[in-house]
């Protein structure tokens, strides 16, 4: 008799984890090849925004199961699962950029033409996840991707951030410890996290 696994793998599975995983990294090392041979401007923190938005967007996959009515069956804790989902997520895609995509960060300043650090990649990662999140409770695990993807848009084009409205616009791309970019993604992340946490996936 062929042993049941236990919940997490089943979790993982149901999630399509490893096929999320795969697009993250073979993203990052793509981006990655194309920055070392030089097909991004140096100093332009839209590179590292780009790689990191690309993981949000592939993790945001898994942010609904197979069967929407077993995502809010009452016999299951929901809720702090929903929301280690989220976080664990945002780890994994910052962790991949940091080692897998690592050699982008070292020649890519931000807006303020600081190094992008690790507190670059933390934040945006953490802002990120949490627009996917709130994504995937507002219209469903299938359509989380477009907040990741409309927000990165249109700070590529927004005008430059001289006002506390555009350096919230273009969070993504401030240097890393700007109140207005730290107190946006913190912003996001919690409230993505809290919403797809107690609502869940939209059916």
């Amino acid at each position: 008799m062929t042993p049941y696994a236990p919940w997490p793998a089943l979790y993982a599975r149901s999630r399509q984890v490893p096929a999320s995983l795969a697009v993250v990294v073979t993203g990052a090392v793509v981006v990655g090849a194309l920055a070392r041979g030089g097909a991004g401007e140096q100093g332009d923190p839209r590179l590292p925004a780009l790689v990191l938005a690309l993981g949000v967007m592939a993790a945001s996959v898994g942010l609904s199961g197979q069967d929407l009515a077993l995502d809010r069956t009452a016999a299951v804790r929901w809720a702090p699962r929903r929301a280690a989902h989220v976080l664990l997520a945002g780890a994994v895609v910052a962790a991949v950029v940091g080692v897998v995509a690592g050699t982008v960060l070292p020649d890519v300043r931000t807006a303020g033409g600081e190094q992008a650090t690790a507190a670059f990649v933390v934040r945006d990662a953490a802002g990120l996840m949490g627009l996917a999140a709130l994504g995937a409770a507002l219209a469903g695990g299938r359509y989380a991707w477009t907040l990741p993807f409309a927000w990165l848009s249109f700070a590529f084009f927004a005008p430059p951030a001289t006002s506390t409205p555009t350096r919230v616009a273009t969070w993504l791309l401030l240097p890393p410890g700007t109140p207005a970019g730290t107190w946006t993604a913190l912003a996001l992340a919690v409230t993505g996290t809290a919403a797809y946490a107690v609502a869940g996936p939209r059916r």
